[in-house]
């Protein structure tokens, strides 16, 4: 066997006893009936799963099976569609947990591993490069989610909420979306994002978020920059779109700024301003952030709104 071939076979070796394919079940006119099939990975040895909220969506019953045939009931935990995550759990044995990576240290173009269950071909394989990090996409319901990853590894529905992994079998993404009129545009919700989410929602069952109505994306700071101001930090996300009448647009962000400061917390990439948002702290409070606006620093004062649940 190849060189390649031997990596890839060997990552996913690491993963495959975790990815799960999941039947929805809903109530059509009194009866049952099976309304959507997607992915997901177990990443404990009690039995939870991540996948998307979208996958299991007004479910009646969702059915879980695993590599070897096994099928269990999946119970919701959690979800929130807003970051489109959501967690259940399986009563049952025969899978492997797959470890979960760290999305922050990604590298544009290096190998990424898709594995799903596209159009129900249980437990297939794709293989591509990271395209973006750190990226804000919206979903066809109109809510911003923040930690994208973009890669070319092909995807297709039923892929919905099964991981990306790295060359070391780790997950560090959930796969999410596709554009179907594109070619080579598949994202994954970064893990570092989907770890705290999952804290929330195996805690309290739900996530209470701040908003700011912000799309962003990272970037490294120009290196005379950084320096002059003695920043600690190369890295920034800058604001590549506004809401209207949302609290960034009172604030008078523009398009072009850099964040590289909030709440005092350095900011460096997109999991960075998620850790802030989430939870009810700085809701309705006045937050101070500190951007650069082409050559210069600037703080502005901006109140967070509690975002509405999707």
């Amino acid at each position: 066997m190849d060189v390649f071939s031997e990596i890839i076979v060997t990552a996913v070796d690491k993963a495959k006893n975790a990815v799960v394919k999941i039947d929805k079940y809903s109530l059509i006119s009194g009866k049952e009936r099976l309304t959507g099939t997607g992915s997901g990975f177990v990443f404990s040895s009690d039995g939870l799963i991540l996948t998307n909220a979208h996958v299991i969506e007004n479910s009646n019953r969702l059915n879980v099976t695993l590599l070897d045939g096994n099928e269990f009931s999946g119970e919701i935990i959690g979800s929130d569609r807003d970051t489109d995550i959501a967690i259940i759990k399986i009563f049952g044995s025969g899978y492997t947990p797959v470890k979960l990576g760290v999305s922050g240290d990604l590298k544009i173009g290096q190998l990424v591993i898709a594995i799903g269950n596209p159009l129900g071909y249980q437990h297939s394989v794709s293989v591509g490069v990271l395209s973006g990090i750190g990226r804000t996409m919206r979903t066809p319901g109109g809510q911003l989610i923040d930690d994208i990853l973009q890669s070319d590894a092909a995807m297709n529905p039923g892929n919905s909420g099964g991981p990306m992994i790295n060359t070391e079998g780790e997950a560090i993404g959930i796969n999410t979306a596709i554009i179907p009129i594109a070619q080579g545009l598949s994202f994954s919700i970064g893990i570092d994002s989907a770890k705290e989410i999952a804290r929330y929602l195996i805690s309290e069952g739900k996530v209470t978020k701040a908003f700011l109505g912000l799309m962003t994306h990272e970037i490294e700071i120009h290196p005379r920059i950084k320096n002059f101001y003695r920043l600690s930090s190369k890295k920034g996300l800058m604001i590549i779109g506004l809401e209207n009448s949302s609290p960034a647009s009172r604030a008078n962000l523009h398009e072009g700024d850099i964040i590289i400061e909030f709440d005092g917390g350095t900011i460096t990439q997109s999991v960075d301003l998620t850790k802030h948002l989430i939870g009810s702290k700085l809701i309705s409070r006045t937050t101070n952030m500190k951007i650069l606006r082409q050559t210069k620093i600037v703080d502005i004062d901006i109140i967070p709104v509690e975002r509405n649940a999707a």
